[in-house]
């Protein structure tokens, strides 16, 4: 069957992000060529052998880190299920979770109070942090993503750190944008996935501090040093680490970038928004406040009255691709558990709009976007079609 046709301008880099072209390059030998599996002993597997290791030397740069307590996984899913399951089976005690975290996260905790496990959900304030004093005394895990798949709020990690358990960080949405080193620093667990920081999907990993409780979630072939069993998907992982060199390198200086472009589209999206539905609102960030506390290349935004699901039909219609919700949720008709966490109301959360930003995305994009999304958001809820206003000296429009 054809391939979907390309989407001129792709605002959901939050989902998952283009590849790299050279993260590309690097993986296309591993399919075609270099074929042996890294646990052998002949000359084939021994390329492949190290070939994972100098990726597993890049991922571990990014999160600074040991190159040894790198564990790669199928997927950033993988690793937010080993550390959950694999600190239960180890170590006793209560696990604490935040309401906003990742279906993958929540889904599993879940799976542990069923099968006995006292688990606690942390509420969390309007910006979705959450009260280190709610973390139960005796705690055996808290796993807290550092910046939020949905929202994009980033969460200090410091104070949870200090409460005594095992502390867990989904930093899948976090890689591509802060600095590891030191925001992951307090987290004994960090989960991770290629495909969002311009790596391949199907390849994440899970950094396991020495000294950490975990029971393996796989277990035969005792690859990973008996943490992750499996042959690994070298040319995935090759890919990954490609990726994660390009991320540390450029990760300042795209920020920053990237930061410019989703402020010039919040300042020419909302005042219009705003004159179609009149309770429009940005997510967690107050009206003239600051985005400090929200990746860079985060906009989340609620529409009161205009239907989401109707909103992305007509942007897909005009060859933008945005969503409503996580990608793990975009097709749900059950608004957003991490908007309901915020304390959002349900008519403002049914016209949720997400539009996130990445490595690839150009000023034409934002251009393209001021003009796309107020004419479907004035369709969606019967009004006359607003005049675009770009903003900027970008080669947009007048």
């Amino acid at each position: 069957m054809p391939l979907d046709p390309v989407v001129p301008t792709y605002l959901d880099h939050a989902a998952s992000t283009p590849m790299r072209p050279e993260a590309v390059a690097a993986m296309v030998p591993f399919l075609a060529e270099h074929y042996g599996n890294p646990s052998g002993s002949h000359a084939a597997a021994r390329h492949a052998r190290r070939a994972v290791d100098d990726a597993r030397d890049a991922v571990a740069a990014l999160v600074g880190c040991r190159p040894g307590e790198v564990v790669f996984t199928s997927a950033g899913t993988e690793a937010d299920v080993t550390a959950l399951t694999g600190v239960a089976a180890a170590r006793p005690g209560p696990v604490a979770v935040s309401a906003i975290e990742h279906a993958a996260v929540l889904d599993t905790a879940r799976a542990l109070a069923a099968a006995g496990t006292e688990v606690v959900e942390l509420a969390v304030d309007g910006r979705g942090r959450v009260d280190p004093d709610a973390v139960p005394a005796g705690a055996a895990l808290v796993s807290v993503g550092l910046a939020n798949n949905e929202v994009g709020t980033i969460h200090p990690l410091e104070a949870l750190a200090e409460r005594g358990a095992v502390l867990h960080t989904d930093a899948v949405q976090a890689a591509a944008w802060l600095d590891l080193p030191r925001r992951a620093a307090p987290a004994a667990l960090v989960s991770l996935s290629a495909h969002k920081l311009g790596g391949p999907k199907g390849v994440g990993a899970l950094v396991v501090r020495d000294g950490t409780p975990l029971a393996p979630l796989l277990t035969g072939g005792g690859q990973e040093r008996g943490r992750r069993s499996g042959t690994q998907n070298v040319a995935g992982i090759v890919a990954f680490g490609v990726a994660a060199a390009l991320a540390a390198d450029e990760r300042e200086a795209k920020a920053a970038r990237v930061a410019r472009l989703r402020d010039r589209l919040a300042a020419g999206l909302l005042p219009v928004l705003r004159g179609l539905v009149p309770d429009a609102v940005e997510t967690v960030v107050p009206p003239g406040g600051d985005r400090d506390h929200v990746l860079p290349g985060h906009l989340h935004l609620c529409l009161p009255g205009a239907a989401a699901d109707e909103v992305l039909f007509l942007l897909d219609q005009a060859g933008v691709a945005a969503t409503a919700a996580s990608s793990c949720a975009s097709g749900a008709t059950a608004p957003s558990h991490v908007l309901a966490a915020l304390g959002v109301d349900v008519t403002a959360a049914r016209g949720s709009l997400r539009l996130t930003l990445g490595w690839s995305t150009t000023d034409a994009d934002v251009d393209r976007a001021l003009e796309a999304v107020p004419a479907a958001v004035a369709r969606a809820v019967g009004a006359p079609p607003p005049t675009p206003q770009y903003q900027g000296a970008t080669g947009g429009r007048p």
